[in-house]
């Protein structure tokens, strides 16, 4: 049995180490997840809020426990060490620089870490997979030229996520670097786990990633017909924006699966299947990259968006078993509506019923929510419970570990935003459909009263 709760370093500085440590074994945890930054809290409308916006769709949420006394606040981050300057030297991205608050505060992340171990909890260290300088995810971002492209060679706006394009040597350069500088600072950690080690699908445009250099350059080695690619993408864009019929939609919903809707598609437009094999292998090098620079006595972690969604972010369970020591999937359910929302925006252009679409859209996310109006897709507020069927979530992990076929064990990641009874009704589902493996995202999100009910369900 694993149930671990991630708890970012704010809580350990504003609750104190033994209390949230305390609060954790009363709830049955054997793990935790934290970062390599400190916090403090700053001017409203400065910095960045805390809990974070999610593309703004996310600003109807509070955070359970009151963070330096308030339930949402603005604040800023510095590293929690001194980075070894002598790693990142020549590269284009460098880590951020220390400064009082890492003075003042940045030891607490070391001794949050050996407080842990000597109780005999595991930690891991979560960073970004490719969001320089990758300590947080609402902090930092690619340069220009390393940023992903769509087929019209443009990015897209108003992306949820910052991740590069996966192919940028820079990226991946600072990605060994940050690994090896972790592994120096933090020995003790049992694990690191990195967020985002693939495409996020969060925005329709994101769907058709990526066409940067850097990814052209690493398909023409392939052997990838990019001409073709790019023409067959462009048309996949324009269908599901312009020519999507309600007969169209009719046809996705009566296949067996999603996954069955998408290789057809694949097979109407072979460019798009090819840019389906790429990003699978630009993800996989990624987290190789990462497994390279690390320590054996390390473990990596990788976090992915779970089925169907893998598919069109790039995720391949079956290679990421091969070289990640555990992998965890995903429940972020308060995202399923945003996500399907936002495809379904972009999609209406086509004419047909914005009902049948919404309707579409869960089916085709097997999702599990009642069919639903595309106005009705919509980030849910603290005291609703999520969209999410407990069979669709339980199939979600269930086809992962299939898919990873038994090479490093499968890990379901709950989150404790939502009302007690709904964070209940999830985390069951979770744990259970992961044998007994539960990662709780995050410990601010858990009220006392949230943590006492998940000791019931991991203590049987």
């Amino acid at each position: 049995m694993l149930f671990g709760v991630t708890v970012l370093p704010e809580w350990a500085q504003a609750e104190g180490i033994e209390r949230v440590l305390d609060n954790l074994e009363a709830a049955g945890a054997t793990a935790l997840a934290t970062s390599p930054y400190v916090m403090e809290p700053v001017a409203d409308g400065t910095g960045s809020r805390e809990p974070p916006a999610d593309g703004g769709a996310g600003k109807v949420r509070l955070l359970d426990r009151l963070l330096w006394g308030r339930r949402d606040l603005w604040v800023r981050t510095a590293p929690s060490f001194a980075p070894d300057p002598s790693l990142y030297e020549g590269l284009a991205y460098q880590p951020p620089e220390p400064d009082a608050l890492t003075a003042r505060e940045g030891e607490i992340v070391a001794r949050f870490i050996g407080a842990a171990k000597a109780r005999g909890l595991t930690v891991h260290m979560q960073v970004q997979s490719a969001i320089p300088p990758g300590y947080r995810v609402q902090f930092g971002g690619p340069r220009p030229e390393d940023a992903p492209l769509g087929p019209d060679d443009r990015p897209v706006e108003g992306r949820v996520d910052l991740n590069a394009s996966l192919a940028a040597p820079e990226i991946l350069a600072y990605a060994k670097a940050l690994a090896t500088d972790l592994a120096r600072a933090y020995p003790d950690i049992d694990a690191l786990r990195i967020d985002w080690p693939e495409y996020p699908p969060y925005h329709f445009g994101a769907l058709f990633f990526d066409f940067s250099p850097h990814v052209l350059a690493r398909a023409e080695a392939m052997g990838i017909d990019t001409g073709r690619m790019r023409r067959d993408t462009l048309a996949l864009r324009d269908y599901l924006t312009k020519g999507l019929t309600d007969a169209g939609l009719s046809a996705a919903i009566a296949a067996p699966s999603a996954a069955e809707w998408l290789d057809r598609l694949a097979s109407d437009y072979p460019g798009v299947a090819d840019l389906l094999a790429l990003k699978r292998a630009l993800s996989v090098g990624l987290i190789a990259a990462w497994r390279e620079a690390l320590p054996a006595s390390i473990a990596l972690v990788p976090q992915a968006f779970p089925p169907p969604f893998h598919r069109l972010s790039g995720f391949d369970f079956a290679a990421a078993g091969a070289i990640a020591d555990e992998i965890g999937v995903k429940l972020y359910t308060m995202h399923w509506p945003m996500i399907l929302r936002n495809w379904g925006d972009a999609m209406a252009g086509s004419g047909v019923a914005p009902d049948a679409l919404g309707a579409a859209l869960v089916a085709l996310a097997d999702t599990g929510g009642p069919a639903a109006a595309l106005s009705a897709l919509l980030y849910p507020e603290p005291d609703m419970a999520h969209p999410a069927g407990d069979a669709a979530m339980a199939a979600k992990i269930r086809d992962a570990r299939e898919a990873v076929g038994g090479a490093c064990p499968v890990s379901a990641f709950g989150h404790g935003y939502g009302p007690i009874e709904d964070v209940t009704r999830r985390a069951r589902v979770a744990f259970e459909a992961a044998d007994g493996r539960l990662w709780m995202n995050r410990y601010g999100y858990l009220s006392d009263e949230k943590l006492a009910a998940l000791a019931t369900i991991v203590r049987g």
